[in-house]
């Protein structure tokens, strides 16, 4: 593995090979001791990672229009103190199940008025799944699929994270399912467990994944994250709001998407949607009520951010002078989107927040004006500030948070999934040359309730460009959503019916929908056998 210390000149660039299965075993352990006994000399360090087709890969990231390059960084840089530039999103997809019903159409089946749910709510679609796909039958076509149109190999993976609030199994994580997709490849050193909390999961998840790579225990392999969720409600006015998918995002160095430093949390302890019934899929709600925790936490990590943002920019030192941030200075926004109408509202309450931070700034002066007088705690109830808020914002609303709302507006709210299906439609709605050198603003809430605010830059050259147009061919949004099947509302509500009976039941199974009205390689559940355990199949 390691050539005797000698010297510093040059080393040749032939590879030693690790066997198949253990690829990165021991290498830390006899970097370490060897290090601590040598000083002044150099140690070569070399490692073979074979793709799929039997390659050594060990190539730095670069662009290319078919596949992503098989490793994060030379293995001669791993366990070193150099660290790695330009962490963030190096690719992006996502995967939703083929069934879906209209939303104008559930309108009509529920009896409520015309746009309750199309223009109130701002959906027009909502994903669902029968019995024949579950939480692990969505991650394992995702991840397969993924890999797959990526051109990587499982041999790559150094980090698997996995977010998600459907849980099937209180002990086995989902992760443990997404690991016999790895067998054939024979890596088995792979880091990283199920993360849980409500909707934030997937950004804590993120968080974790980029953290590592930036840290001394980077071995210079990605990390894959996978954010999947099934958001399913009981028949009431909260079922409308339901949503399926998983999206699946790379993260390591010479992202085109890259995360910045600043961010800012708010956690705290509130009953405003949990899931006490272990025997059902579905959640105790309080609408209202969630949707004003919602904004009080985006009040709260927008004040923390811009603070740490403010530190942030001091902390450059190259001559600039320090700005405070203001919702302006984000080029485009995206949120968690339990549905679109409070993604709509939430953004503009950014402006509102903006006055309360600079109130004799004349660009307020209309809200000075008129809300003024308005304390904090009315101000998340005051409907004529809500409506002068979004009116005030609309055309920005347009033009930087609409591109962001594509995806989670035709498949519905995927809890843990949202907002970065939010990302991917913001890959995949704008050209590369328009997203280059341009800041994203992301705020993720999950109840209970865990949230955080952080912004991500795409980078502007000629790399990142095609990294960004890659990412657009790979995914198809369009085509994949016009190749879906459309149900009916009554068939909807009777597939949802029927899993909530399978879920609460300790019996074995076998499903009972159709395997060939799914997508050509996903993933479908064969069996629930009665100790639980579960087999999948691969459609062709």
């Amino acid at each position: 593995v390691i050539h005797s210390f000698v010297p510093s000149p040059p080393f040749s660039d032939s590879f030693f090979p690790l066997p198949s299965h253990q690829p990165f075993t021991m290498l830390s352990k006899v970097l370490r001791r060897s290090v601590s006994a040598s000083r002044g000399c150099v140690a070569r360090v070399v490692m073979q990672t074979r793709g799929k087709h039997g390659l050594a890969l060990p190539n730095l990231v670069r662009a290319s229009s078919k596949s992503i390059s098989a490793a994060a960084t030379s293995p001669t840089s791993a366990f070193t103190t150099q660290r790695p530039e330009d962490v963030g999103v190096v690719a992006i997809d996502s995967y939703f199940p083929r069934y879906y019903c209209d939303q104008t159409e559930l309108e009509q089946h529920d009896g409520v008025g015309a746009g309750k749910y199309t223009i109130g709510l701002g959906q027009q679609e909502i994903a669902f799944v029968d019995d024949t796909e579950d939480v692990y039958s969505l991650s394992l076509s995702a991840v397969s699929q993924f890999m797959e149109k990526n051109g990587l190999s499982y041999n790559d993976i150094g980090r698997l994270e996995v977010a998600s609030e459907t849980i099937l199994d209180h002990s086995k994580s989902i992760k443990t399912y997404l690991m016999q997709l790895f067998e054939e490849s024979g890596n088995a050193d792979v880091e990283g467990i199920d993360s849980l909390n409500a909707c934030y999961a997937g950004t804590n998840a993120l968080f974790n994944s980029v953290a590592w790579c930036e840290s001394s225990a980077w071995d210079g392999r990605y990390a894959l994250v996978v954010s999947v969720d099934i958001a399913e409600y009981a028949a009431g006015p909260a079922r409308p709001t339901g949503g399926a998918g998983a999206v699946v995002y790379l993260v390591g160095p010479k992202a085109p998407l890259v995360m910045e430093p600043a961010r800012g949390s708010y956690m705290s302890h509130v009953y405003d949607f949990y899931k006490p019934n272990l025997t059902s899929p579905y959640p105790v709600v309080d609408g209202k009520f969630s949707n004003i925790c919602y904004v009080q936490a985006l009040d709260q990590c927008y004040q923390r951010f811009t603070q740490k943002w403010a530190v942030a920019q001091n902390a450059i030192g190259d001559g600039s002078e320090p700005s405070d941030f203001a919702v302006s200075d984000a080029d485009y926004a995206v949120f968690h989107a339990p549905y679109n109408g409070l993604v709509k509202k939430s953004y503009a309450r950014l402006r509102y927040n903006d006055f309360l931070r600079f109130p004799e700034d004349d660009k307020y002066a209309d809200l000075r004006d008129q809300f003024g007088d308005v304390s904090l705690e009315d101000s998340y109830t005051n409907k004529p500030l809500e409506k002068a808020l979004v009116a005030a914002m609309k055309d920005d609303y347009e033009a930087k948070v609409a591109p962001t709302t594509y995806l989670p507006r035709r498949i519905g709210n995927t809890y843990t999934a949202s907002m970065y299906a939010g990302l991917l439609s913001l890959f995949c709605t704008q050209p590369a040359e328009e997203l280059a050198d341009k800041r994203v603003l992301c705020f993720s809430y999950g109840s209970g309730l865990a949230s955080s605010m952080f912004t991500m830059r795409f980078r502007g050259d000629a790399e990142a460009r095609d990294q960004i147009t890659r990412v657009r061919d790979t995914a198809r949004l369009q085509e994949r959503l016009d190749n879906r099947i459309k149900k009916s509302p009554e068939e909807y509500n009777r597939a949802l019916d029927s899993r909530a009976t399978k879920y609460a039941s300790d019996g074995a199974f076998q499903p009972s929908g159709s395997v060939d009205d799914l997508f050509s390689g996903a993933y479908h559940l064969v069996a629930k056998e009665a100790d639980g355990k579960r087999t999948y199949q691969k459609r062709q």
